[in-house]
C-alpha cells in the first residue's frame, strides 16, 4: 500500500502519548480509533486533543475552522475488535508493561488484517521478543515523542524479521503526518534518544544526591550551554569542534579505548580544522566552517533569550 492511501488507523492507549498520536493523525486527514479500557481516560483525551487544538490555533499551526473536522476524525472505543478491524496501521501506546503489550498485539493479530502494519510505540522494551504474531515482517518500533503532536521526532526501528517495504512504508507515513523519522538499522533497548537522555539522567541524579548543584542550577547551566549548542550540532558533530584528537587525548586519560576516533586521528581527520572528522565538510577551510556555526549559535541564542526559554517554565 502507499503511504498517501492511509484511511484508517488504530491508536491503542488513550493516555499521555496515545492521545495525541491519534491528533497528530486526524490532523493529517486520517480516520483515527482511539481505543481505552477506561471511559474516564477516552473522555479526558478528547478534552486534551481540543485544547491541544486550541493552543495550535492560537500560535497559527491550525485554523479554527479545522479543528471541528479535526476532532471528527477521531472516534473513542473501548472495544478494540471494531476499533482495528479493516485498519491500514495499528499503533501501541499502553503502558509499559510485557503482558499488557503481549495481549495487545495477540488481540490485534487476531483482528486486524495481515497486511495491516503493527507498531509499537516502546523504546525500552524489546516487542520483538515480548510479541509474537503470525506475520513478524509487519512489526515494528515507531517511537515517538512527548508531546507528539509538536516534537517532530520519530524513531522506526525494525525487529530481526521486519520487512524493509514495511520500514520504508512507515517512514513515509510519518512524512506525511509531518514527523521527521530516524530510520535505525535494528531496535535496540532505548533506540537513540533515550539512550543518550537516560546516562544523562544518570548524572543528573549524582549531582543531585551528592548536593553539588540545585535543580535549578543544573537545568540553567544545561540550557546556557548544550541547550544553545544542540539544536545546531547535535552530539556527534560537536566532537568536530572539540577536536578528534583532542577527545581521542581524553578519552585515553580515562583509559577508554574509541577504534572510531583513533582510526580517524591517523587519518587526520581531525574535524573542523581539517575539514573531515565525524563529518565531512566538503574542502571549507576552517574559518567558514566557524563562522557558520557562530552565525547559526547567535541566532539561537537571541532567539531562547527573546522568548526568555532560559527561564523556568
Amino acid at each position: 500500500m502507499n503511504p498517501q492511501d492511509v484511511q484508517h488507523v488504530v491508536v491503542i492507549g488513550a493516555g499521555v502519548m496515545g492521545h495525541s498520536i491519534a491528533q497528530v493523525f486526524a490532523q493529517a486527514g486520517i480516520e483515527v480509533r482511539l481505543v481505552d479500557l477506561n471511559e474516564k481516560i477516552l473522555h479526558r483525551a478528547i478534552h486534551l486533543i481540543g485544547n491541544n487544538l486550541n493552543t495550535l490555533c492560537e500560535l497559527g499551526r491550525v485554523q479554527n475552522d479545522e479543528i471541528p473536522g479535526i476532532l471528527g476524525r477521531i472516534r473513542p472505543f473501548l472495544d478494540l475488535a471494531p476499533a482495528a478491524s479493516g485498519v491500514d496501521f495499528a499503533l501501541e501506546a499502553v503502558a509499559e508493561v510485557p503482558d499488557i503489550k503481549r495481549k495487545v498485539f495477540s488481540r490485534l493479530d487476531e483482528i486486524c488484517s495481515e497486511n495491516t502494519v503493527l507498531a509499537s510505540n516502546t523504546s525500552t522494551l524489546d516487542i520483538f521478543d515480548i510479541v509474537h504474531v503470525k506475520r513478524p515482517e509487519r512489526l515494528l518500533a515507531t517511537h515517538w515523542f512527548a508531546p507528539p503532536h509538536i516534537i517532530p521526532l520519530v524513531e522506526v526501528a525494525p525487529g530481526p524479521h521486519t520487512s524493509s517495504e514495511i520500514v520504508t512504508f512507515t517512514a513515509e507515513l510519518m512524512r506525511r503526518l509531518g514527523k521527521k523519522p530516524v530510520v535505525m538499522k535494528q531496535f535496540v533497548p532505548s533506540l537513540i534518544v533515550n539512550r543518550i537522555q537516560n546516562n544523562i539522567s544518570l548524572a543528573v541524579w549524582d549531582i543531585l544526591q551528592n548536593g553539588w548543584a540545585t535543580p535549578e542550577e543544573i537545568d540553567l547551566a544545561v540550557k546556557l550551554s548544550l541547550g544553545v549548542r544542540l539544536p545546531i550540532v547535535g552530539v556527534v558533530q560537536t566532537v568536530d569542534f572539540t577536536g578528534l584528537d583532542l577527545v581521542y587525548d581524553i578519552m585515553q586519560n580515562f583509559g577508554i579505548e574509541n577504534t572510531i576516533i583513533r582510526e580517524k586521528v591517523e587519518r587526520g581527520h581531525l574535524g573542523a580544522k581539517s575539514s573531515r572528522g565525524m563529518y565531512d565538510y566538503g574542502g571549507r577551510s576552517e574559518e567558514e566552517i566557524l563562522k557558520k556555526r557562530d552565525t547559526l549559535y547567535i541566532k539561537m541564542l537571541d532567539h531562547l533569550e527573546n522568548t526568555t526559554a532560559f527561564q523556568p517554565v
